[in-house]
């Protein structure tokens, strides 16, 4: 299954970045391509999300489960239904001195053999380049937050 892997080092406490992390229902204020993110079930350890968003100006959607795991600063989310077949991965928070590595892992599906044969290279950029974007509007905030 195609898979994407991103790092990037954020400028504020690991703890810090995970809580805004967990807070998807901003995502959309700060994060160009996210349209909405609603919470369907919230619980203590996880929430179930319905997900708007923007690729390339297709519209995508989908609903997902995000599991919590605040001792290792760790998101797991899963698809639960939409747009794609398979769309599931990792947020990872890793304390340095003050500073954060954050890594996005995710893994995905269209579910369409041929489909992926025709624009697999295409599809693999747009995911890559999605995460990317995910990840540097996230260190845009946390460090607007710790100025502030």
């Amino acid at each position: 299954m195609p898979a994407v892997e991103i790092t990037i080092v954020v400028d504020a406490p690991a703890r810090d970045v995970y809580e805004l992390a967990k807070d998807q229902e901003r995502f959309p204020a700060f994060m160009p391509d996210v349209e909405s993110v609603t919470i369907v079930e919230r619980h203590p350890d996880r929430i179930i999300s319905r997900w708007k968003t923007l690729v390339e100006e297709a519209p995508i959607e989908w609903i997902e489960e995000d599991r919590f795991d605040d001792t290792a600063l760790r998101v797991d989310y899963k698809l639960l239904e939409g747009d794609l077949d398979t769309f599931e991965g990792t947020w990872r928070f890793e304390d340095g001195d003050g500073r954060t590595h954050v890594t996005l892992f995710v893994e995905y599906d269209f579910g369409v053999p041929t489909l992926a044969e025709l624009i697999g290279p295409t599809l693999h950029k747009k995911v890559k380049e999605n995460a990317e974007m995910m990840l540097a509007a996230l260190k845009r905030e946390a460090e607007a937050n710790r100025s502030r």
